[in-house]
C-alpha cells in the first residue's frame, strides 16, 4: 500500500466491522485513508396493521424478484389476512402435535406446518435461540414462505431474547421484522384476544388479523449521521503489546448502512443476494467506495495532486456534526442507546464532498516522509524497513506525530512537545488564515505563527506547541481550525494522551 501510494494511487481501506469495542480497527497505516461507517437520514419503515386499527412499526422490506416487485401484502389497504403463531400451526403427528423446538418458532423448516392452517396467512415467527446464536436465518423463512405459501411474515422479538438489530434485507415474499419487545408484545395481546382455543390449548379459530403495509419507499428523517455500531474504533495498537499509534484511526466517516449497490449476478457471497441484480447491505466496505469514488472526482478535477494531497482535503474539510447542528453521535452495544462520538469514532468526521474539491490548504507528503515515520517509530529495525520498501533509513522525524498528516495524535504527552504542519495554498489567490485551538483536556496547544498570510500555490509551516497541564492517563479531543479570508476552512484533529513524567 506504501509503494502504490509512491506510484500515485490513493488507497482506502475499510476500518473494520468489529465496533463498537475501542482498538478495534483494521487500519493502521497513515499512507492509507481507514474509513469508518455511518448511517444516513433514510430508512425503509413499514408498518403491521391489526384488524383492531392498532398500528405496529415495523423495518420494511424492498423486494426485487426477477422483474415483479413484491411489497405488502395482496389487497391493501383494504383486506386484512389471519395473523397464525408458528407455534400454533405445528403438523400432527397422527392426532399428536409435533413437540415446538426452536426451528418450528423461528420458521426455518417448511415440513414443520400445516399446509392448511399457513395458506394465505400472515406467519409469527419468533427471534429466539437459533438467531441468537447466527444459525437460523431469515432466508430460511422466506422459502417456507414460498413453499407453504404464506401471504407474509412476522419476525419479532422474543422477550426472553430482547430486542434485536433489524436491517433490510431482500425477501422473496411480503414480509416486516419487528425489533423491539413490547410491540411484539401489543400484537401477542392482540392475537390471544381473538383466537380461540380448547381446553387442550389446541387453536379452535384463527381470529385474528392484519396487513403489512407499504415498505418499499424510503422514508428522510431522524438524527444522521450516527456511527455505526459495527464501525471499528480507534486507537490503533502499534504492536502485540498494545502500544497505541501515533496516528488517528480511522481517518474519516462515509455513509456505510444499510446501502443498496449493484450486485454480480453469479455472486455466491452470501445466499440471501444470489442470482440479483442489487442488494442493500451496512459495512465499513459499503463506506469505502464513497471515499474511493469522492477522491477519484478529486483527482479528476486536480490531476496534479498527490494522494496525500487529496486524503488531506477530504480529512480537513469534514464535519462532525448532524443534521441537527449536534456533535454526531456513535451507536453503543445497547440498541438505540447512543453517545457523542469523538475522534476514535469518525476520524476527522464525515466527509463532505462538496467542500473537498476547495479545500484551501492541503498537507503534501512525500514517500520518503513515510519512510522517516517507518524509521523512527519504536523497536524497528532498519533492515526490515530496506528489506520491505527498498528505502533506507537516512533520517527520523524527532517525533512520530511529525509526520505531515492532516491530523495530530500523540499516544504519550510527557511534557513539552512541539510538532510541525507545512500546508500548501491550491487556491489561485493570496489568503490570510487565522488559527484557533480547541485544546484537549490536560493540554495548552499554542499555534505558532498564530496567522499567516499565503501565496497562491506556496507552502506554509505552522509549529503546534503542547504543555501538559493535568495527567490525565486517557485520550482526549480537540482540535485546530484555519479560518481563512476566502472561505475556507481548514481542520486538524488532536488526539493526545497525557502521562506522567
Amino acid at each position: 500500500m506504501l509503494l502504490a501510494r509512491k506510484a500515485g494511487v490513493i488507497v482506502v481501506q475499510a476500518a473494520g466491522n468489529h465496533g463498537p469495542s475501542p482498538s478495534s480497527v483494521l487500519s493502521y497505516s497513515p499512507w492509507v485513508v481507514g474509513v469508518a461507517a455511518g448511517s444516513t437520514d433514510r430508512s425503509y419503515p413499514a408498518s403491521l396493521i391489526l384488524d383492531g386499527g392498532q398500528t405496529v412499526q415495523g423495518v420494511g422490506i424492498s423486494v426485487f424478484l426477477h422483474f415483479e416487485i413484491k411489497g405488502p401484502t395482496l389487497g391493501a389497504p383494504f383486506l386484512r389476512h389471519r395473523l397464525v403463531l408458528a407455534r400454533d400451526a405445528v403438523r400432527t403427528n397422527g392426532s399428536v402435535p409435533r413437540a415446538i423446538t426452536g426451528d418450528v418458532e423461528e420458521c426455518q423448516r417448511p415440513d414443520n406446518f400445516d399446509p392448511a392452517k399457513v395458506l394465505g396467512s400472515i406467519v409469527i415467527c419468533m427471534f429466539s435461540e437459533g438467531f441468537f446464536n447466527q444459525i437460523s436465518t431469515i432466508r430460511a423463512i422466506t422459502k417456507t414462505a414460498a413453499t407453504l405459501r404464506f401471504m407474509g411474515f412476522i419476525l419479532m422479538a422474543n422477550p426472553n431474547f430482547g430486542d434485536y438489530v433489524a436491517e433490510p434485507t431482500i425477501f422473496s415474499s411480503p414480509g416486516i421484522l419487528i425489533p423491539k419487545v413490547l410491540d411484539s408484545q401489543l400484537i401477542m395481546r392482540y392475537y390471544e384476544e381473538k383466537t380461540y382455543r380448547n381446553r387442550g390449548g389446541v387453536v379452535t379459530q384463527f381470529g385474528a388479523r392484519a396487513r403489512i403495509s407499504e415498505s418499499r419507499n424510503s422514508v428522510f428523517s431522524g438524527e444522521a449521521p450516527v456511527v455505526s455500531r459495527f464501525s471499528s474504533r480507534g486507537p490503533a495498537f502499534i504492536d502485540a503489546n498494545q502500544n497505541p499509534l501515533d496516528v488517528l484511526k480511522p481517518d474519516i466517516l462515509a455513509p456505510g448502512h444499510q446501502i443498496w449497490g449493484a450486485w454480480s449476478l453469479p455472486s455466491a457471497f452470501d445466499l440471501t443476494f444470489t442470482g440479483r441484480s442489487f442488494a442493500i447491505l451496512s459495512g465499513t466496505s459499503m463506506a469505502a467506495p464513497h471515499i474511493a469514488g469522492i477522491a477519484a472526482l478529486i483527482k479528476q478535477l486536480n490531476p496534479s495532486w498527490t494522494p496525500a494531497m487529496i486524503a488531506s482535503t477530504i480529512s480537513t474539510t469534514a464535519t462532525e456534526y448532524d443534521n441537527s447542528g449536534e456533535i454526531m453521535s456513535a451507536e453503543s452495544y445497547e440498541i438505540d442507546e447512543l453517545f457523542p462520538s469523538n475522534h476514535f469514532d469518525h476520524g476527522a468526521g464525515h466527509v463532505n464532498p462538496t467542500r473537498a474539491i476547495d479545500p484551501g490548504l492541503v498537507l503534501p507528503t512525500s514517500f520518503e516522509d513515510y519512510i522517516s515515520f517507518l524509521c523512527s517509530l519504536p523497536n524497528i529495525n532498519p533492515i526490515t524497513v530496506r528489506a520491505t520498501t527498498g528505502a533506507l533509513c537516512t533520517t527520523k522525524l524527532s517525533h512520530p506525530a511529525n509526520l505531515n498528516h492532516p491530523s495530530v495524535t500523540i499516544s504519550a504527552l510527557k511534557g513539552p512537545l512541539v510538532v510541525r504542519r507545512s500546508f500548501q495554498s491550491v487556491s489561485n489567490k493570496t489568503e490570510r488564515y487565522l488559527g484557533s485551538v480547541l485544546p484537549p483536556n490536560g493540554t495548552i496547544v499554542r499555534l505558532i505563527p498564530p496567522w499567516f498570510t499565503i501565496r497562491a500555490q506556496k507552502i506554509q509551516d505552522v509549529d503546534i506547541e503542547f504543555n501538559v497541564t493535568e495527567v490525565l492517563n486517557q485520550f482526549t479531543f480537540g482540535e485546530i481550525v484555519l479560518t481563512g479570508s476566502l472561505n475556507h476552512i481548514v481542520r486538524i484533529p488532536l488526539t493526545v494522551k497525557t502521562i506522567p513524567l
